[in-house]
């Protein structure tokens, strides 16, 4: 064994402790190994062996056996037993894999720039067994979660767990029977706060999982009556490569599916990714929806696309904007049904007949009541001007962003 080797497996112990005491400053849900003789004894003795296995192995390039991925295994199966979430994991895989290569650094500093041959083979070791043994672990931590957790629950953290590019969402995802996507649907489903005594949700939530089979997570807001569904539904990768200016067919089924089950109007905006762009898709689809209309059920109902409500969007990010629109807004409450009629009227491509039909109204009287809009803001709604003011007005009165005009 050549210096570099010698020097880490003297430091080995060191090392270790200083890994685990890490571990506790570092990861709150690991600051019960400060008052866990027993656990703190385990994880410090995993940590020496890691390292002194290490050391054995990598001089001669041989790979990690099973017994070695068994063992790396079982620590992944006492995390999850712990009830250890699925950041506090990456947290660890993480921090360990840090203090090692601070380790390997150390040690070559030691040797006052000596060792070249060794450091290369060490690190050309540790890469590719480093997966290994990173997939040894995730295997056994999903082995438990497979065990304890319902399908649905299985179906949040694989969500949740895509989202952040943690690498246990292939072994969710193999466990579950889903393939990882490469392109989806970022979609976020919004629902206002539902009265009180409504049923809740977890029944309606389980059959969307079981009938679309992807990764979706329900976050509760507003004391559990209301919140945020949000879905990756896969797509196809020519589906994510265009300009989207309407919402994919799967995405739209699952809001319809979803809008049904709960029977309360419901806003939802998506937005299309490739898999290393979903953390930034969530955001603009959480967005889009916060600015999106809330909409009933209906065969029509789709999530909107940041081309839908881009002018929205803007409008809220410049608050004197948004508060001259609210004017516009409480000018037209005194009616009768002028913010409904607008709606219909834009809706239906400002075609009269169309509107009239959806309002149940003669088209006279939706002439009259046009008329009545142009006469309380002095805004034409059928000019290019009042198409952009007035159903941008529509748009931020439905979204809920204004609670009273």
């Amino acid at each position: 064994m050549g210096s570099l080797f010698a020097e880490l497996a003297r430091q080995a112990p060191a090392n270790a402790r200083r890994e685990v005491e890490a571990y506790v400053r570092e990861i709150p849900e690991l600051g019960l190994l400060d008052a866990n003789a027993r656990d703190r004894a385990e994880t410090l003795e995993y940590a020496v062996w890691l390292r002194r296995r290490t050391n054995e192995l990598a001089p001669s390039s041989s790979e990690l056996t099973q017994d070695d991925l068994g063992y790396i295994a079982s620590m992944g199966e006492a995390r999850a037993e712990a009830g250890m979430s699925l950041e506090s994991r990456q947290q660890i895989l993480r921090l360990h894999t840090a203090l090692m290569l601070r380790e390997i650094n150390e040690a070559t500093d030691a040797q006052r720039g000596g060792g070249v041959d060794e450091l290369m083979r060490m690190m050309n070791w540790f890469a590719p067994q480093g997966v290994r043994g990173v997939g040894a672990y995730c295997q056994g931590f999903v082995g438990v979660l497979r065990r304890r957790l319902p399908y649905v629950e299985q179906a949040a953290l694989l969500a949740e767990s895509i989202l952040v590019g943690d690498p246990v969402a292939a072994e969710l995802a193999q466990v579950m029977g889903m393939e990882l996507p490469e392109h989806c649907a970022v979609t976020v489903i919004r629902v206002p706060d539902r009265p009180v005594g409504d049923r809740a949700l977890e029944s309606e939530i389980e059959a969307l999982v079981k009938t679309h089979h992807i990764p979706l997570v329900w976050y509760p807001q507003g004391g559990g009556r209301g919140g945020e569904l949000i879905a990756l539904v896969p797509l196809v990768r020519g589906a994510a490569d265009t300009v989207q200016l309407h919402a994919p067919d799967p995405a739209s089924d699952l809001v319809r599916d979803f809008a049904e089950a709960v029977g309360r109007p419901c806003a939802a905006g998506t937005v299309t990714a490739p898999a290393s762009e979903f953390a930034e898709a969530l955001d603009r689809a959480r967005r889009i929806s916060r600015a999106a209309p809330l909409r009933p059920s209906s065969p029509q109902l789709r999530p909107h696309t940041l081309a839908d409500v881009f002018v929205e969007l803007a409008v809220a990010d410049v608050p004197s904007a948004d508060d001259w629109l609210q004017t516009v807004a409480q000018r037209l409450s005194s009616g009768p049904d002028l913010l409904v009629t607008l709606d219909a009227y834009y809706r239906r491509d400002m075609s009269r007949s169309a509107a009239a039909a959806d309002l149940n109204v003669h088209p006279r009287t939706l002439d009259y009541r046009l008329r009545r809009v142009q006469k309380l803001t002095g805004i034409n709604p059928g000019s290019t001007q009042g198409v952009r003011i007035l159903s941008a007005v529509v748009a931020r009165r439905q979204s809920g962003a204004w609670r009273s005009t």
